[in-house]
């Protein structure tokens, strides 16, 4: 199963301070364990909401609203994408996880659509449709092959 593992922002991260070179360095050594163990597939830092945009949608309309917003304990500061056997062992990869702030700081586990979870309204032709852009998206990604 895939799960977003998303790193909630505190007053700090929503104030631009960036983390220590120490706090970098955990973090680095604990994306090498979850690469070395085929879990993550992604995961980044997001800027401070101050240099987002939301796009508030009613019916047709659309509305943009300039960052920073309000709610911080709403906030992502940034997330991981990652392939596990079950939450349970995304809960296990947390608890070993350094904290991601300096102070008290939150961590959510969310599970990832999967293609079977949406039942006949997804039919086979926009199960192609995905697989289409799937495979698109990782020969973007892979860039240029040398020979």
């Amino acid at each position: 199963m895939r799960v977003m593992v998303i790193v909630k922002a505190t007053r700090d991260s929503e104030a631009g301070v960036m983390p220590s070179e120490a706090l970098l360095k955990a973090m680095g050594d604990f994306n090498d364990e979850l690469v070395k163990a085929g879990v993550m597939l992604a995961g980044e830092g997001l800027h401070p909401s101050a240099k987002g945009r939301r796009v508030r949608f009613a019916g047709k309309s659309r509305t943009v609203i300039d960052g920073p917003f309000a709610e911080t304990k709403e906030l992502i500061a940034g997330f991981w994408l990652w392939q596990v056997k079950s939450m349970e062992e995304a809960v296990e990869w947390v608890r070993r996880c350094p904290n991601p702030m300096p102070g008290e700081s939150e961590i959510e586990i969310r599970p990832v659509f999967e293609a079977e979870d949406f039942g006949e309204e997804f039919t086979p032709q926009l199960r192609e449709q995905e697989e289409r852009q799937r495979a698109q998206i990782e020969e973007r990604t892979r860039g240029p092959q040398s020979a």
